[in-house]
């Protein structure tokens, strides 16, 4: 199946990351010119190669530089179709138990991973109504669905809320013809994930409980944001794909 797309332009927040970089690719590859926001830049090559992203350093917890620079890319562009937020923050030694959690990391984690939502959507939805068109696919996390013994509370329990907050959007805006989907990823193959690079064996273990017997790569969850972006998806809204190997499905 070939996928096609009525939009023309895209916004990726978190796009120098594992899942932002191959998103703003395969969106650079169907002709979708993309503005990549980050506060870490993506390699010159990557920009030499993908001529249709554009990259521009920015907070996503800073309001206004963020409007700026999507408001210029939309006075350009004559839209926004399209928004990838793949932002998150996961510290593994500093996200613990809610319990024991110091509250400026907790207050930290939810501005990255929530508040940022809520940033976006008040400058990018107006921009979508105004063309009577979008889709937006946000990255949440399976830390969503269930606790754990050894928790990152303020990590799982954000990205628990974005569900709530996508569904929402996609009951608001349907009359607008605008999509709000999200994705659950597992395990995946990222930068963020540095401990198995120092312990491979850790990755090795986790394998054996993944079903598909393997951690997953940004390109699966690239392909998936992709699809949900596309006209195929087209009746696809208020919805979250998991996207684990089946990790969840286990008993």
């Amino acid at each position: 199946m070939k996928l096609s797309f009525k939009g023309k332009s895209a916004i990726v927040t978190g796009a120098s990351g594992g899942m932002g970089l191959e998103i703003s690719k395969e969106l650079s590859k169907n002709n979708i010119h993309v503005l990549m926001l980050d506060l870490q830049s993506p390699s010159k090559e990557f920009l030499l190669k993908n001529k249709n992203c554009h990259f521009k350093k920015v907070d996503v917890i800073n309001f206004k530089k963020m409007k700026t620079y999507i408001d210029g890319f939309y006075k350009k562009q004559k839209s926004i179709d399209y928004l990838i937020n793949t932002t998150g923050v996961l510290w593994f030694n500093k996200d613990v138990s809610a319990v024991n959690i110091n509250s400026d990391i907790w207050d930290k984690v939810f501005k990255i991973n929530l508040k940022s939502m809520m940033y976006l959507s008040k400058i990018v939805v107006p921009l979508m109504k105004k063309n009577k068109f979008g889709s937006m696919v946000h990255i949440s996390s399976i830390d969503a669905l269930s606790g754990d013994d050894k928790p990152q509370d303020a990590y799982g329990a954000s990205k628990a809320a974005m569900i709530r907050l996508s569904k929402s959007f996609a009951i608001q805006f349907a009359s607008n013809n605008i999509r709000s989907n999200i994705i659950l990823p597992g395990p995946i193959e990222t930068p963020m994930q540095i401990r198995w690079k120092k312990n491979p064996k850790t990755k090795k273990n986790l394998e054996k409980f993944i079903p598909l017997n393997r951690v997953g790569k940004p390109e699966d969850i690239s392909n998936t944001s992709v699809f949900l972006l596309s006209d195929q998806a087209n009746y696809i809204t208020g919805t979250e794909i998991i996207v684990d190997g089946g990790l969840t499905s286990k008993p």
